[in-house]
């Protein structure tokens, strides 16, 4: 990816990271089971420049083709239910770029790849919640973009290559998913011993960190379901394809893994490139 200067004229490059999001508002809650979590993403500006703009892949919303959000003032959009009141009631304020969506769109249909902007959805979980604890003051322009229908894991490479373009950019790129995502095997009593949930963060973490080409890191995660454990880690696979775009987009450059710790009882990982 090319690399960005600041005003003092200091190279700075552009920015990649995937991390799992958390339990529907638990965070924004207090929910100590996602202490860990919230502490990460917290000091995590800390570790990055000041993005002009923020593009969130969200687990929790595919489209036919990938489909930008659009609006200049996003809505809430709470897609989570059965939490207390206070959970419909957390605001993130920040504008959108609708700009930025009909640029991004562009690279996609060069690419070959159909793209879509819709201008009416606003901001789900998987977006404002990071978001909320990273920049609180809501003050950076910030959109998502759509999983594709049929979760094939190529075709989210694709469009992370797609993205490459968006190295020009000092936009910081945001995989919102969660490495573990097995709803029936949180716990909410603390962590316990779970050599299935170790083997799979062991293989991501090696898939994701070790220098390899390119074309390896692609097929690695295009076979991702003969990793150990992966569909006991992944039953569906929506909150592990953010991962694929944010690696087809940074190619044979190896991530550094900057979280590995237990969200709701279950290890998880986050990457940043």
């Amino acid at each position: 990816m090319r690399t960005v200067s600041n005003a003092n004229g200091h190279a700075r490059r552009a920015q990649v990271v995937y991390f799992s999001h958390g339990g529907g508002p638990m965070p924004i809650l207090g929910d100590p089971g996602h202490q860990a979590m919230i502490d990460f993403m917290k000091h995590l500006p800390g570790r990055l420049h000041r993005p002009d703009a923020i593009l969130v892949i969200s687990a929790h919303w595919e489209e036919s083709v990938p489909t930008l959000l659009g609006s200049a003032n996003p809505p809430m959009l709470y897609d989570y239910f059965g939490f207390p009141r206070e959970a419909y009631t957390i605001t993130y304020p920040a504008p959108g770029h609708p700009a930025l969506a009909a640029r991004i769109a562009d690279l996609l249909r060069a690419a070959g790849i159909g793209a879509g902007i819709d201008a009416e959805r606003g901001f789900d979980h998987g977006h404002f919640i990071p978001l909320k604890m990273m920049y609180p003051q809501a003050d950076i322009p910030s959109l998502q973009l759509s999983l594709v229908r049929g979760l094939d894991p190529e075709r989210h490479l694709a469009v992370g290559r797609a993205l490459a373009g968006l190295a020009d950019e000092n936009v910081l790129v945001i995989g919102s998913g969660f490495s573990f995502h097995n709803l029936r095997a949180f716990s909410w009593q603390g962590s316990a011993p779970d050599p299935a949930n170790d083997s799979f963060q062991e293989w991501l973490i090696d898939a994701c960190t070790a220098q390899r080409s390119a074309a390896q890191r692609g097929q690695l995660l295009v076979d991702w379901e003969q990793a150990p454990s992966a569909r006991y880690c992944h039953p569906r696979e929506e909150h592990l394809l953010p991962l694929h775009v944010c690696v087809g987009m940074t190619g044979a450059e190896a991530g550094e893994k900057v979280f590995d710790d237990y969200i709701a009882g279950k290890r998880s990982v986050a990457f940043l490139w």
